[in-house]
């Protein structure tokens, strides 16, 4: 037991109950998510220190690398733990130049299961979300049935277990949920993006998970002179503060920060079990612009 996680309490991710502080497996890839890592063992050995702190939620893809996190995760942790849930994205692929190119075509989504699968060791993938392209990197309106209906008909075949979906609107949500169950949605969101308020608000009370990804701002960190005063009040690094402010914004939303390094992943965890006061609440929450 690692009561430091379990002090943020447990969801259901499709028929799982996990830890709501998980691990973001893409910067375990090089710059840009793109090639392998500088260090190869440094990043197994932050999986396996997640893992052994009680992290049992790892997010991940096969167009991170493209292949490498996969592989690594593999190397790190394979055969891996009955109370593990990776979860995987399709619907992507990265350019030689390492650009981001949509691949969402019926037998793209196919391939990119099979991609999952074998580079992670797996022989059904627990929960796999469905990365919108429309309008990358912003979601946009569009239809996404051609897509969840192959990703429905791979979950009939057993070769995945749940279904979520990733950078989508609310009205994609809704679309999708006709024709499958969906588990979680993945959407950009963090105390200075908080543009799923509703959205967020509207899954939790259908007991459906909300993964914001970016949660510390991405390949930007977040910076604010508000939530540098909050965290030198609670004696706290402004990033658990971040992490922290997103456990109590909403009981369904789990989080995934990322790191390649084991200090980063300690410090990120300690958010578990870091409680806002009110008043610190209200201040973060006006720091937003509504954007």
């Amino acid at each position: 037991m690692h009561p430091r996680l379990e002090q943020a309490g447990t969801f259901r991710l499709g028929t799982r109950p996990v830890k709501r502080l998980g691990y973001g497996a893409m910067q375990l890839a090089g710059p840009g998510v793109f090639g392998p890592p500088k260090d190869r063992a440094a990043a197994v050995a932050v999986l396996r220190a997640a893992v052994e702190s009680g992290v049992d939620h790892i997010d991940t893809s096969d167009f991170y690398g493209p292949h490498v996190t996969n592989q690594v995760i593999r190397e790190a942790l394979h055969p891996y733990r009955d109370d593990l849930v990776i979860v995987t994205k399709v619907g992507a692929k990265r350019g030689a130049d390492a650009s981001w190119l949509p691949a969402c075509s019926p037998a793209e989504l196919t391939q990119a299961v099979h991609d999952n699968l074998r580079n992670l060791g797996l022989d059904v993938l627990e929960v796999v979300n469905l990365r919108s392209m429309l309008g990358h990197p912003d979601p946009a309106e569009g239809s996404l049935e051609e897509q969840v209906t192959a990703l429905a008909e791979l979950q009939q075949r057993g070769l995945i277990r749940h279904i979520g979906l990733s950078s989508v609107t609310a009205r994609q949500v809704e679309d999708a949920r006709r024709i499958c169950t969906i588990v979680c949605v993945q959407n950009h969101y963090n105390l200075a993006q908080r543009r799923d308020d509703a959205l967020i608000d509207r899954l939790a009370g259908q007991e459906t998970a909300y993964v914001p990804f970016f949660p510390l701002g991405g390949f930007t960190p977040l910076q604010s002179d508000t939530l540098s005063e909050v965290a030198v009040e609670l004696e706290a690094t402004p990033m658990q503060v971040a992490l922290a402010w997103l456990l109590q914004r909403s009981p369904n939303v789990l989080l995934i920060p990322g790191t390649s390094s084991i200090q980063h992943l300690r410090e990120n965890l300690v958010a578990a079990e870091l409680r806002l006061p009110a008043q610190a609440v209200a201040r973060l929450d006006a720091m937003t612009s509504g954007g």
